[in-house]
């Protein structure tokens, strides 16, 4: 579609609104606005216009602001709780240093509209301005009680404008989980920006939700706010708050029905990993690191490829006892090699020293091997704590542990 036509039948530009979904309480809590423009066939997005280098700005100012306008006017209609998400191209929101679009949008607090249901979100990776400039202009808008979503932070390199921008909301597009090339990476990046939202009090927003088991994906991985496809489409008109809150309880039932199981198969599996060590130990404990391990082979070698005992300050006091192709063999280079940087080691530390149990870990990626695991760890003694890894094979074999 030609820039020029758009421009010359702003009659025919409208908004869209796409719902985004609570977890909470199974509402509709805010919507995004989508610029649309009425051709002669069909419906289209305005997305490849406002991304087209080759536009000037004062084009896409003039549409945008008019999409703003339109969609405002509508959202006068809507219940005081449900939030506007509008899209902010940063070239877009610092023409005029922001004061036309800031304008308008006060021109709709006079009319009754709050600014703190307003959401600007923003995406900033393709911007080639003052980044402190447009930093200043968001805290600016911040103090009319506007809010920031920070979108496009999947990929690496996006971490600083995080701590930089201290979003209140962060999306998280889930399009790269249907990936399966980036399926670990996308996982790994996602439990960063989620410790990270966690220190910056951010709410997570997961969008293009498709398919179910994205929804699910996003229910385990701690977001808030759900939206794509799958949920609702993108419309000229809202739709009843509680349209799907029927259907998500469902959902959110069967989830949390799923991850119970695999929760009870963990911890049997500790207890049951506690119960078979704790035997070992006590009738093998006197034959030394080696002769230990030896016996923990015949009891536990479809589960372990590797075990170490080290000292409550983290100090390896033995070698590793390693599964490789030919069998089980002596590392006995890792010896006084020191993991108490590792995290949660001297917390887990602690927890065993005082309930005298052992403790299996959550899911994560083995540093040599690249491959998913877990470790049992269990106090042998007041100096000594035993650490035996649990090879991805017999995770898949019994998969409620994965």
């Amino acid at each position: 579609m030609d820039a020029l036509e758009i421009v010359s039948n702003l009659e025919n530009v409208f908004p869209y609104f796409q719902p985004i979904f609570s977890a909470d309480e199974q509402l509709i809590i805010a919507y995004e606005v989508l610029g649309r423009y009425q051709s002669e066939d069909d419906i289209i997005s305005l997305g490849p216009f406002f991304h087209d280098d080759q536009v000037p700005d004062e084009y896409k100012f003039e549409v945008d602001l008019l999409i703003v306008h339109k969609a405002l006017e509508k959202a006068l209609e809507l219940d005081e709780n449900i939030s506007i998400f509008l899209n902010r191209n940063p070239q877009i929101l610092m023409y005029e240093n922001g004061e036309p679009f800031l304008e308008e949008l006060l021109a709709f607090e006079k009319k009754g509209f709050q600014l703190k249901r307003i959401v600007l979100d923003i995406s900033d990776r393709n911007y080639e301005g003052d980044f402190d400039q447009f930093d200043h202009l968001l805290q600016y808008y911040r103090t009319y009680g506007l809010k920031v979503a920070l979108s496009g932070i999947e990929r690496a390199g996006h971490f600083e404008r995080i701590a930089q921008i201290e979003p209140d909301i962060l999306k998280i597009n889930l399009q790269l989980l249907k990936s399966k090339a980036s399926g670990m990476n996308f996982n790994d990046v996602l439990f960063t920006i989620s410790l990270l939202a966690r220190k910056i009090g951010a709410t997570l927003l997961f969008e293009y939700i498709e398919m179910s088991y994205q929804l699910q994906f996003a229910w385990k991985n701690g977001g808030q706010y759900y939206q794509g496809f799958y949920l609702h489409p993108p419309d000229a008109h809202f739709v009843a708050r509680d349209l799907l809150s029927g259907r998500l309880k469902e959902k959110f039932h069967d989830f949390i029905t799923y991850e119970k199981r695999k929760l009870e198969a963990v911890f049997f599996t500790a207890e049951f990993f506690q119960a078979k060590v704790q035997e070992i130990v006590t009738k093998n404990k006197k034959l030394g690191h080696e002769g230990l391990f030896q016996a923990i082979v015949k009891e536990m070698d479809e589960a372990a490829f590797r075990m170490y005992i080290c000292d409550e300050d983290g100090f390896q006091k033995s070698a590793n006892f390693f599964k490789g192709k030919n069998g089980w063999y002596m590392q006995e280079e890792y010896i006084n090699k020191n993991w108490s940087w590792r995290p949660y080691f001297l917390e887990n530390i602690i927890k065993m020293r005082n309930d005298r149990k052992g403790i299996l870990s959550d899911l994560y990626c083995d540093i040599e091997t690249g491959e998913t695991i877990r470790t049992f760890s269990f106090p042998m003694s007041g100096t000594e704590y035993l650490f035996i890894d649990i090879s991805y094979h017999y995770l898949f074999e019994h998969d409620q542990l994965l």
